[in-house]
């Protein structure tokens, strides 16, 4: 498997100019004409709810199965990554660009929005019922729930295994190399990723042109600007310069700190409306709508209202579904950017159960609060006023609280910057998929794919062709689902085979190699023990006995007919790389690696190094072994490279 097999560094142009040119098509068509747009993509979407609403159902519960049960299986202890990797992020930092990406805009509009809208008018009985209110929040639960994030889980999850575990582009056609192999890098694999550009930048497009309506209104309200389109082009405008801003300074500054402003902002109004709210209320409410949430989830999952046919599904369930589906290359691929170095079971558990916890316990103070004034206050004016424009729901509930004005404008400094971020990501994905998965890219690209999201978003919003490409967008669900499955099935295949390797190489791995370990017998290996060698040490070590010692196995082995080469590289670390046509092959190196000095070891005065120590340490094709070969003789790493490669043998005979 190659990293990178683009025919430029930084650019694909298959990819860059098919995706740019086909976008540009879509959005003249929708333009030109958003009529005959609307009505075709709207035919296409009521075929898909009327024939497919099951395959959406279905496949959306096996996800989520197979999410968990990853986590829970032998595969949960496997790294997104090298065996010596380590993630890049604090946890602080990996939750708010998660929640940031995910859903922090949804969270905005719909919190109190979706609710009230249940409440009023649920899909089966009476609304505006105690009845009602429960089945509400039980609905909005199962939308903003499990699921959706396990769509996102399975995406990234993916897209990160098969980039950092096995050097593949961090691009969506990595996802498909265990089923067409090679032929990723053809036309096959420029298909997927043009079907991942446009789906990203029509998402962000159109989220951006139907969000601006949610800070106009919360603008008019506050302060009396007009509702109008000029100044709803000057809004993404405005947020467009500000994510390519972001984008410029890359995901370490901008969108870092963006994220982790804007979770501590959204901590801010939820616990403000908490204490503000009826607390005992909420916190009862969280309780019992999560337990009533698990207890149903299974049949909620496979409801489909067979029974009791009704437009209902078609406009809520199967809407998020294609949704979650249609954004999950662009929020899963930035995910998987984010997340290298973690196990499987650390990352199902960020990603799965952290966002779904706070999601939930968002929706339950803001919707059931809203619920209460409703129910209980006789607040009817909120709720007649959420049924006219539920852009405004978030800011007609807040006039409600002490400091509304205050509320509101944190309020929208979150909605911009939730915007900022998803555009912001957005750009960064939608660069690294038209560069073959390079992260370091000009600024000019990165620059021209935020600009061209604002660019569509205006497009469409001045010619009405928004709901347009937001129908087009949730219908190319279908085909991505069908190619999200085969995924499915090509992660399990490679999931299996290095559990397989793994379990071989841990049965019988052993720091004492066939031959004798180091020069002096065991006075030798005390010496070993006590001594915690410099830089320069391990690698004259390596100079003098790990690379000769590689050298004399290559030229044996190719006496034998084997295809070897030696390898070297940065940090002075040498090793050997034996080629097995059709088969994985075996990598062996010893690299120098620094460890903190432990406190109780006496260090020299002006020794430049004396906080650091360091190990020559075993690397194979899945990372770093930790364990440490320093002092070794020629021939125990001889033994050493024998006893791996013996391995990596028996771990080949296992999978044919």
């Amino acid at each position: 498997m190659e990293a990178n097999k683009s025919s430029s560094p930084t650019l694909n142009p298959p990819v860059f100019y098919g995706s740019a040119v086909l976008i540009l098509l879509l959005v003249i068509y929708s333009v030109a004409t958003p009529e005959h747009a609307q009505g075709m993509f709207s035919d296409v979407q009521a075929w898909i709810i009327a024939n497919v609403s099951w395959l959406y159902i279905l496949a959306v519960a096996v996800i989520l199965l197979m999410v968990v049960l990853l986590a829970l299986s032998r595969y949960g202890e496997i790294k997104l990554g090298p065996d010596h990797s380590e993630p890049d992020y604090s946890y602080l930092t990996w939750f708010s660009m998660l929640f940031s990406a995910g859903m922090g805009i949804g969270l905005m509009f719909f919190g109190v929005a979706e609710p009230v809208m249940h409440f009023l008018s649920p899909p089966v009985g009476e609304g505006g019922t105690v009845a009602a209110a429960r089945e509400a929040m039980k609905i909005t639960f199962f939308h903003w729930g499990l699921h959706a994030w396990a769509i996102y889980a399975i995406v990234a999850m993916i897209l990160a295994y098969f980039s950092y575990r096995q050097g593949l582009p961090l691009t969506l056609r990595s996802a498909l190399y265990p089923l067409i192999g090679e032929r990723i890098y053809g036309p096959i694999g420029h298909a997927v990723d043009i079907f991942a550009i446009i789906g990203t930048v029509l998402g962000v497009a159109t989220s951006l042109g139907l969000g601006v309506t949610q800070i106009n209104t919360g603008l008019n309200h506050l302060y009396g600007v007009p509702i109008s389109v000029p100044v709803q082009i000057a809004l993404i405008a405005g947020t467009t310069v500000l994510a390519t801003i972001s984008v410029v300074t890359g995901l370490d500054k901008g969108v870092r700190r963006l994220s982790e402003l804007n979770l501590t902002l959204a901590v801010l109004l939820l616990l403000l409306v908490l204490i503000a709210g009826p607390t005992v209320f909420i916190l009862q409410t969280f309780v019992q709508n999560t337990g009533n949430y698990f207890s149903q989830i299974v049949t909620a999952t496979f409801n489909l209202y067979a029974y009791e046919p009704n437009d209902w599904i078609g406009g809520w369930t199967l809407f998020y579904w294609g949704w979650w589906l249609a954004w999950s290359p662009f929020v899963g691929l930035f995910i998987a950017r984010i997340s290298r170095g973690r196990t499987i079971r650390e990352f199902v558990t960020g990603v799965l159960l952290v966002p779904t916890a706070f999601t939930l316990l968002w929706m339950t103070v803001f919707g059931d609060t809203a619920i209460h004034m409703i129910l209980w206050e006789h607040v009817t004016s909120l709720g007649e006023a959420i049924e006219r424009d539920s852009s405004l729901a978030l800011f007609a509930f807040l006039e409600y609280f002490p400091f509304a004005s205050l509320l509101s404008l944190i309020a929208i400094i979150m909605v911009v910057v939730f915007f900022v971020t998803s555009a912001d990501s957005g750009a960064l994905v939608v660069d690294m998929l038209a560069s073959g998965g390079q992260g370091q890219t000009p600024v000019w690209q990165r620059v021209f794919w935020a600009g061209s999201m604002g660019a569509v978003a205006i497009a469409l919003l001045l010619a009405d062709g928004l709901t347009a490409l937001q129908t087009a967008t949730i219908a190319s669900a279908l085909p991505f689902t069908i190619v999200l499955l085969c995924a499915m099935w090509g992660l399990l295949k490679a999931l299996r085979v290095d559990a397989t390797k793994q379990g071989l190489r841990y049965q019988t791995v052993s720091t004492t190699p066939t031959a004798p370990q180091s020069e002096g017998g065991w006075r030798r290996r005390v010496q070993n023990l006590t001594k915690y060698p410099r830089r320069r040490d391990v690698e004259r070590f390596i100079v003098a006995i790990a690379a000769p010692a590689c050298a004399e196995v290559a030229e044996e082995l190719r006496k034998q007919g084997y295809a070897v080469e030696l390898t070297g590289g940065e940090d002075n670390r040498t090793g050997l790389q034996i080629t097995h046509e059709g088969a994985p092959d075996f990598i062996y190196q010893i690299r120098p690696r620094g460890y903190p000095m432990p406190s109780f070891v006496a260090t020299e005065e002006g020794d430049s190094d004396e906080a650091t120590y360091f190990r020559a340490e075993v690397h194979l094709r899945e990372g770093g072994q930790n364990y440490d070969v320093m002092g070794w003789s020629r021939d125990g790493v001889i033994g050493d490279i024998l006893d791996q490669y013996e391995k990596h043998m028996h771990f080949l005979h296992m999978v044919r």
